[in-house]
């Protein structure tokens, strides 16, 4: 793999990986924390948009484009990232590569397209709102983060998305899609040197070879920094049950957790989650809230990791006859997690399980690909599968225990229930 950054400021890896399927991302530092001053859901408005025009397209011709070489062409939003990509067959790497940042640099946001797409991004918002499971982790996020930008729902709401503009989607990507602020990955089976090579060639024609001084000077995010487990005022925390008329009962639990940069205590909560509530069936909530008692269809336990903070949430379905069985039983699992030192043999056994998990998770060329940008914008360089392999191995027992007690202390956790 070959990771740079051009004169410019954007950053770029590729990586050969032998199969006839290229894949290709341009990964952008801007998300729903960064709408200050814009209408709520803009960023994901603009995910959506960016495809309805370019200066060279009309929204026909792009939605065509790969799609007539058998390739596909997408888009998602987070809260800190907007990520353009593309899958291709190896041949066609160099259109698809030059149409991501055609879309970057070059859309129009023409009034007619914008118009209707309103439509489509009001309806997706209200089927969130028809789904208890997705929509309540929206909303539990919303009051974790009560006040600051990361509150905000990344779709926004109807009446938001009905008051964005042509002109202020264009502002947005003017100020947002700024070179420093992206990354551009590649996997595909094509010599590495000659990959960097086009690459390079691609970025100084759309960027120039300039500008990574001026662009430099534009704030930093973290300007305003998200809370963090050990500061959290005292009427943060909540305990909520609202009636939603549902046929079953749906839980969110949980708190502040490290952020992406607090690399010890991170790869301890991963782990802990992973043995928690993680996907395998033998997880300690699953075995206990399915396995043992037949009381949930699924349970998991989920860490988001922010630059600057993070978010542990328990989430399951349960008949509401349940509800209450259920949060005794996650109590008890945490208390033993609290409490009592994990057995060598039984992590041992967990670490072995986390990285079987993510080793074949990263074996999907458009996984690696993604995987790639986020880390190039998060830490400015891509971390090898030993290095990894040996942080998570260096995770104590200990470890684990403490991200416990200060995670899941009593004082520090929320709920929210819908019935």
């Amino acid at each position: 793999m070959i990771t740079g950054k051009t004169d410019c400021g954007l950053q770029y890896a590729v990586r050969k990986r032998i199969s006839s399927v290229a894949y290709c991302a341009l990964s952008i530092k801007c998300g729903t924390r960064d709408e200050e001053g814009y209408h709520g859901g803009i960023a994901h408005f603009v995910e959506h948009t960016i495809f309805k025009g370019t200066s060279r397209r009309s929204a026909t011709v792009i939605n065509g484009y790969l799609d007539r070489l058998g390739g596909e062409l997408n888009a998602f939003t987070t809260k800190e990232e907007i990520v353009l990509h593309a899958t291709v067959l190896k041949e066609d790497l160099g259109k698809a590569a030059s149409l991501l940042f055609e879309l970057a640099t070059e859309a129009t946001f023409p009034e007619h397209e914008i118009q209707t797409e309103k439509g489509v991004v009001i309806d997706e918002i209200r089927s969130y709102k028809d789904s208890p499971s997705e929509d309540i982790y929206d909303k539990f996020e919303e009051m974790l983060f009560e006040g600051h930008p990361l509150s905000g729902n990344i779709l926004g709401t109807a009446a938001s998305v009905r008051k964005i503009s042509p002109e202020e989607l264009r502002r947005f990507v003017k100020e947002k899609f700024l070179p420093h602020r992206m990354a551009f990955t590649v996997v595909a089976d094509i010599e590495e040197a000659r990959m960097e090579k086009e690459v390079r060639k691609i970025v100084d024609g759309v960027f120039g070879k300039s500008g990574e001084t001026e662009l430099s000077q534009n704030k930093d995010r973290l300007s305003t920094k998200g809370p963090t487990a050990s500061d959290v005022p005292a009427h943060r925390r909540f305990d909520i049950t609202l009636n939603k008329r549902n046929h079953q009962a749906n839980c969110t639990i949980g708190g502040l957790a490290p952020s992406l940069y607090q690399e010890r205590d991170r790869l301890a909560t991963v782990l802990m989650c992973n043995i928690l509530g993680g996907p395998a069936n033998n997880s300690r909530l699953n075995s206990v809230l399915r396995e043992k008692n037949g009381w949930v269809y699924g349970v998991e336990c989920g860490y988001t990791q922010y630059a600057d903070t993070g978010i542990v949430t328990i989430s399951l379905g349960c008949d509401k006859a349940n509800v209450d069985r259920c949060l005794r039983a996650i109590r008890k699992e945490l208390d033993k997690l609290q409490n009592e030192t994990m057995s060598d043999r039984k992590l041992k056994a967990a670490r072995k399980q986390l990285l079987g998990q993510l080793a074949i998770s990263g074996d999907n060329g458009e996984t690696q690909c993604l995987s790639m940008g986020k880390s190039l914008l998060a830490f400015g360089k891509i971390a090898g599968s030993e290095e990894n392999k040996e942080m998570v191995e260096g995770i104590t027992a200990e470890d684990i225990r403490r991200m416990a007690r200060e995670i899941f202390a009593p004082e520090r956790l929320s709920q929210l229930i819908y019935i």
